[in-house]
């Protein structure tokens, strides 16, 4: 079967930027850093940038790395990572830690399609789409 994740590219903080989805998400995080590769990476300036990180929660996978020629990256434009609560109250909870520091585009509110939806770009520049409760697919 195939899989499809989001893979998202990080300009130079996606350690800390996956270690907070861990503790947000409830999930199990692994990171290789440039550092720890079994082979040397071509044209990485920074040996503590991390070249793979995989986060697993709830059945899901979020995969990011750092952008290794940081003065060529192009930010994050064109997507939002979308993410579906179990309820209200739980995108309540989501929209409230990952906005502080951020920027809110659609504040949470209720809609026909969802309970809450919101959109929101957290502090590491990551988009998001946030729905919980009933909703269309």
């Amino acid at each position: 079967m195939s899989q499809l994740n989001a893979y998202v590219f990080f300009d130079g903080n996606c350690a800390e930027a996956m270690q907070f989805y861990e503790k947000l998400l409830n999930g199990k995080l692994n990171i290789v850093k440039v550092k720890d590769a079994p082979e040397p990476v071509q044209g990485a300036p920074n040996p503590n940038a991390v070249l793979h990180s995989r986060l697993e929660f709830g059945g899901n996978v979020l995969l990011a790395s750092d952008w290794l020629a940081p003065e060529r990256y192009p930010g994050k434009q064109g997507f939002r990572v979308s993410l579906l609560a179990d309820s209200a109250a739980e995108a309540k909870r989501l929209f409230d830690t990952l906005s502080k520091g951020g920027s809110v585009q659609v504040p949470l509110t209720k809609t026909f399609f969802a309970e809450a939806f919101a959109m929101i770009t957290d502090r590491f520049g990551t988009p998001w789409i946030l729905r919980g409760g009933q909703s269309m697919p």
